[in-house]
């Protein structure tokens, strides 16, 4: 999933490889500017707001905002005893942040000792994003992690004959599958409702969050627990797949064209979760208004 995550070039994945005749490092760190203003809340106040942001992209994690120390609200960081040390960026200071009448420990870091190679992360600081209330780019709120630029989603339509059988029953039979593209990951088959047997699916409890696709929903088939998974009300810009229903390739037969699909290594993904003080309603509208004001 982008640059860095799942399978992408410069996660310790990686489906591709580059062309070069020496080896690379075991892991590659990279920064950018975001050239993105972006704005974290907490405590019902604006701790940070820059238009100077530097994103991290680290070998299987999500990309990570690195705000200039000058953009952070005066008596926001409490220095912490607590020192860790990262393998290739050195030692790190931790802070507690304090806005209104919360703080949270533990919910921003800063780099103290960088190698110069690595300056373009001195004097910043990112904060932990479940610790915080809502990051914004202007006024609109962004879900999960900071946005991957080099994350994308293609969704095309297909007249390849696609069939799931859990044993000897088929639960679904269509030729209008779409498929579903995305950065780091195998092709992904989505079946129109229509097409699907809705007695062979049992909802289950438990949702989990995609930043770039919204609320996902689950369902048993038969003893397989957790075989099938639709996206009820996707976000704008993947809105084709919205009801539609698509398969795990280990956990039920799944054929295209008479070709038995298996799920391919690396694609197992850690669910996110919800981001803290956002509830499902606010997540499906997206566009969440930002609070007025500056404090």
């Amino acid at each position: 999933m982008g640059l860095s995550w799942q399978q992408g070039p410069l996660s310790e994945r990686s489906v591709g490889h580059f062309l070069v005749p020496q080896p690379l490092p075991e892991r590659l760190l990279f920064a950018e500017p975001l050239r993105r203003r972006m704005r974290v809340r907490f405590g019902g106040q604006w701790v940070a707001d820059s238009e100077d942001v530097v994103l991290l992209h680290e070998p299987n994690r999500y990309p990570v905002a690195y705000f200039p120390r000058a953009d952070v609200a005066d008596g926001v960081l409490g220095t912490e005893p607590r020192t860790t040390t990262h393998r290739e960026l050195g030692p790190a200071a931790w802070f507690t942040v304090r806005a209104g009448e919360r703080e949270a420990p533990r919910a921003a870091w800063q780099y103290t000792g960088l190698p110069d190679h690595a300056g373009v992360l001195r004097d910043r600081v990112a904060f932990a994003w479940r610790a915080m209330d809502a990051f914004y780019e202007e006024d609109e709120r962004i879900l999960g992690h900071a946005a991957d630029p080099y994350h994308r989603v293609d969704i095309r339509r297909t007249s390849r004959h696609l069939v799931v059988r859990d044993g000897d029953r088929v639960v679904a039979d269509t030729h209008r599958p779409v498929v579903l593209y995305e950065s780091g990951f195998a092709p992904r088959w989505y079946v129109p409702r229509e097409d699907v047997d809705q007695a062979a699916l049992t909802p289950v409890e438990g949702q989990t969050f995609c930043p770039y696709k919204g609320l996902a929903g689950y369902f048993d088939i038969g003893s397989r627990k957790r075989a099938a998974w639709s996206y009820p009300e996707a976000w704008p810009e993947v809105a084709r797949v919205s009801g539609f229903v698509s398969f795990e390739p280990d956990l039920v037969d799944v054929h295209l064209d008479d070709r038995k699909l298996a799920l391919e290594p690396g694609q197992t993904v850690s669910p996110h979760g919800v981001d803290r003080g956002l509830d499902p309603d606010e997540l499906r509208s997206r566009a969440a208004a930002a609070p007025t004001g500056t404090e």
